[in-house]
């Protein structure tokens, strides 16, 4: 039997991650303050469907989607995963989606998940996950220089079958 600790799980963040950026600065607010229809025109961000399927096979389905956000991003985010058929086209399982309301908390479902590698967009997600999350990839265009040590720069989609390991 397999060491479960050994084992390699994935987490990936959803916004800014998955669902592209829209408005200026990479905010994404026709995602969270628009409308229900906003939202659901949001598109995937660039590579994201060509990348999370090889990544869910390379992780033996072992990946879950980890969200911060309140109820009606929430809400919001389930239906944009609906629409866009993620789970069907990625092979995440569906019930693999966790939320929750304060990014620090991101680090309780990693323990409680065991994941070994986490894709996120943002430093002090990956901050908080120091000494529980050996892999830590930031994902995206920085705006700011990047001062978290120990992370891998996961610049687009593309890079991902190369970086991810």
């Amino acid at each position: 039997m397999k060491n479960t600790a050994s084992i390699a799980r994935l987490g990936i963040d959803i916004g800014r991650v998955l669902i592209a950026a829209e408005g200026a600065n990479g905010a994404d607010t026709s995602f969270i303050g628009g409308s229900l229809q906003d939202a659901l025109g949001t598109p995937p961000y660039e590579g994201m469907f060509e990348a999370v399927a090889p990544l869910v096979e390379k992780f033996e389905g072992r990946v879950w989607l980890v969200s911060k956000c309140g109820p009606s991003v929430q809400a919001k985010s389930r239906a944009w995963l609906r629409h866009h058929r993620f789970f069907e086209r990625t092979g995440i399982a569906p019930e693999n989606l966790r939320f929750c309301l304060q990014r620090p908390q991101k680090a309780d479902h990693c323990r409680q998940l065991r994941i070994t590698h986490f894709i996120d967009d943002r430093t002090d997600v990956l901050h908080h996950l120091e000494g529980l999350v050996p892999h830590r990839y930031l994902f995206g265009p920085q705006r700011k220089p990047v001062t978290v040590e120990g992370l891998v720069l996961l610049p687009a989609w593309k890079d991902a079958a190369a970086l991810v390991n």
